[in-house]
């Protein structure tokens, strides 16, 4: 096994983004599946740290480029109006 990736884990997304869990991972799935994001189970002993281990997601180059396009699609162009189908 490689490095471990330094990523959030699906819980501590649903907080930050006040997304349930039951919304979040059908995405997380989806977004992985589309290589948006890559994951992995945290390196614990769940007996040692006293809970289940979690599953660890972070962007990828791929994610990153295109969460940066999407994003900019949705910010108005200054000083004129922008139609797009």
């Amino acid at each position: 096994m490689g490095a471990p990736i330094a990523g959030l884990a699906g819980s501590d997304i649903s907080k930050a983004s006040g997304i349930s869990s039951g919304t979040l991972y059908p995405i997380l799935i989806r977004l992985e599946k589309a290589g948006w994001l890559s994951s992995e189970w945290e390196e614990v002993n769940p007996c040692e740290v006293g809970r289940p281990r979690k599953r660890l997601y972070q962007l990828t180059s791929l994610g990153a480029q295109e969460s940066r396009a999407a994003f900019d699609d949705l910010l108005p162009t200054r000083g004129r109006l922008v139609w797009q189908s």
